[in-house]
């Protein structure tokens, strides 16, 4: 598919700003493993994983309607809960003559801009460059619909570091 005409893989009409559990992962640019390594199934974080750390656990503190749920840093990706605890209040949903929606101030696309954001710019710094990527465009979601999805989505984060041979995002299982 043209890179610029690429379709939105979110749910049309869906308000991501409202409360509810979402399950997140984002992934690197190119797949490239920049954030540590897997040794004997337990995630070893260089500096740009402890980066991703930081700023993955200053959510709540930036976003006082958004609590963590169970988080992975993977050697090239993110697994994450999010959990919007509250609507926002004043937030407004800005409508397109299309009728689709754009993105919402507070809504689970803003925060996850926001937060490969500031990452990319933390990394960049520390290479002392801008403008190279560090994720891939967009990220996965999905959305948290009980306590038994939240309870199986959280027990496949615990588990990754043990699955990273057989990961699809081990760059190792990519056919080219």
């Amino acid at each position: 598919m043209d890179r610029h005409h690429r379709h939105s893989i979110r749910i049309p009409g869906y308000d991501y700003s409202q409360a509810g559990a979402y399950f997140v992962t984002i992934v690197s640019h190119n797949r490239e493993n920049l954030f540590g390594i897997i040794h004997d199934g337990e995630m070893i974080l260089n500096p740009f994983g402890e980066i991703i750390v930081e700023e993955w656990i200053k959510t709540p503190a930036v976003r006082p309607n958004v609590e963590l749920g169970e988080y992975i840093i993977m050697p090239n990706h993110v697994h994450g809960i999010l959990v919007f605890v509250d609507d926002i209040v004043g937030a407004t949903r800005r409508v397109t003559p299309t009728n689709t929606t754009t993105l919402q101030s507070g809504s689970l696309g803003a925060v996850i801009g926001q937060f490969k954001s500031i990452v990319t710019k933390r990394i960049n710094g520390w290479h002392n460059v801008t403008g190279r990527p560090v994720w891939q465009r967009n990220y996965y979601e999905h959305i948290i619909r009980n306590e038994r999805d939240l309870q199986n989505k959280t027990d496949y984060i615990e588990a990754n570091p043990m699955l990273w041979d057989d990961d699809d995002e081990n760059p190792i299982n990519i056919q080219p």
